[in-house]
């Protein structure tokens, strides 16, 4: 017997880089989900409303929009749907809110097609992962405190520069760095 696609559970992505979305789509349809790609918000939120997806992932940066923003409706929409986060760009600030928002798991690029299946299949903890013996780096510190710092201001970048007493576009030029890995 094969599958009809109302056999297979709804899968909804949502990231603006059309070529990734072009790679994971296939590899999640193999991993037997029905899978519908959004490369905005818009466009995701009208597909969440059409087809009521068990899962989602999405990204942290959606062009100019926060994939927060998208946890945050999808999860208005259907509180049990199953949310992954995935970013390159990832801080501890945008982890706690995505989970406070109602994602299940965060996780960062690049991710393996079964790394993100685990993830959504993840629902609990796991108190057994081992905490670093080393801290963050000068250079990591500052990122998560930029991030911190945005998020206070619900991104707004002017308001975060103000508070930092940085010069917008310094802040704006830090932010489009990718975080020092650890």
């Amino acid at each position: 017997m094969t599958d009809t696609p109302t056999d297979k559970p709804n899968l909804l992505l949502v990231d603006d880089d059309i070529t990734f979305c072009s790679v994971l789509k296939p590899a999640l349809e193999k991993r037997n989900f029905q899978v519908t790609v959004a490369n905005d918000v818009n466009t995701a939120m009208q597909l969440a409303e059409q087809t009521e997806p068990e899962y989602a992932v999405i990204d942290l940066r959606i062009g100019y929009d926060s994939g927060l923003e998208m946890v945050k409706k999808l999860i208005s929409l259907d509180s049990n749907t199953q949310i992954v986060m995935l970013t390159g760009f990832a801080s501890i600030a945008t982890a706690v809110e995505a989970i406070k928002l109602g994602a299940i798991h965060y996780l960062t690029k690049p991710a393996s097609p079964d790394e993100i299946v685990n993830a959504l299949h993840k629902n609990e903890g796991d108190a057994s992962v081992a905490i670093s013996d080393n801290p963050l780096s000068v250079k990591r510190l500052e990122w998560e405190h930029l991030q911190k710092v945005l998020m206070q201001h619900d991104g707004n970048i002017s308001a975060a520069a103000r508070a930092l007493n940085m010069h917008r576009r310094t802040l704006q030029r830090k932010l489009e760095k990718r975080p020092v890995r650890e």
